[in-house]
């Protein structure tokens, strides 16, 4: 299997250390991200695709456009920043998250916006990785909900599916959809006090023993059903982010999955 680093991972680590990082774990795909860290809104696209270039990384995605299901506003000029950033500094995809405080958008809406949104992506040659958020205040939990949506906006071939492990146990999915996949997120949850209905981005870790997302059984699926794309961790807990040498636990949780595959 393929894995990459999400720079959310190591976010303390400047970007030219994170994309070494990266290569000195045996990995050589990235992603970068809009929030934390900013990369878009602190380094210039070039200087993102020399240090690239300069570790030897291919920049999966930018992580990420939201809310991407509403499309009003200032969203589709952030849209074209961003994906003109992408092409700049040699990303292949935008990562695409829908609206997450408990409103609800209409199905038409989710629809309107991936046709908005596909010239942008078509025009630059870029991927809309779909990433349903599984959360219970979510406006999109559900793969089936994002592949409908896709096909009634006409973008097979322009959009994929981002499916992430923490996501697709909270929604309770069963189903794989591995044709539609383009990039696999991967973290665990590990505190065995919190309801399923209550973790949150702060509940994820790095993949261990101790995971109660059945990551292992989620990846053994994804393989066995044919998809051969990346896994790229995205861990947000600040354990993670705070650890003196995440280069180590991130090779610890490699060898652990390997291992269980």
């Amino acid at each position: 299997m393929r894995f990459a680093i999400n720079h959310i991972s190591a976010p303390k680590l400047a970007l030219s250390k994170f994309f070494e990082m990266t290569k000195a774990l045996g990995a050589t795909e990235v992603e970068i991200r809009n929030d934390l860290p900013d990369v878009m809104g602190t380094m210039p696209a070039s200087d993102v695709k020399a240090a690239a270039e300069a570790a030897g990384v291919t920049i999966l995605s930018i992580n990420a456009l939201y809310p991407f299901n509403v499309w009003s506003g200032e969203l589709a000029a952030r849209a074209v920043a961003m994906a003109d950033y992408a092409v700049a500094c040699g990303a292949k995809a935008l990562v695409m998250c829908p609206l997450n405080d408990g409103t609800e958008v209409p199905y038409d809406d989710l629809v309107a916006a991936l046709k908005a949104m596909k010239p942008i992506l078509t025009e630059r040659g870029l991927t809309g990785l779909v990433e349903p958020l599984g959360f219970l205040i979510s406006s999109m939990r559900k793969k089936e909900t994002a592949i409908q949506a896709i096909k009634d906006a006409g973008g097979e071939g322009v959009y994929k599916l981002m499916h992430d492990t923490f996501h697709h146990y909270l929604a309770g999915e069963t189903a794989f959809y591995p044709e539609w996949t383009g990039l696999v997120h991967i973290s665990g949850v590990v505190d065995p006090a919190v309801d399923v209905a209550d973790m949150l981005d702060a509940h994820r870790v790095l993949v261990d023993t101790g995971d109660r997302l059945e990551n292992i059984s989620q990846i053994k699926a994804l393989l066995a059903a044919g998809y051969d794309g990346p896994f790229s961790f995205e861990p947000f807990a600040a354990e993670v982010h705070d650890l003196a040498d995440p280069q180590a636990a991130l090779a610890e949780s490699i060898a652990y999955i390997e291992n269980q595959l």
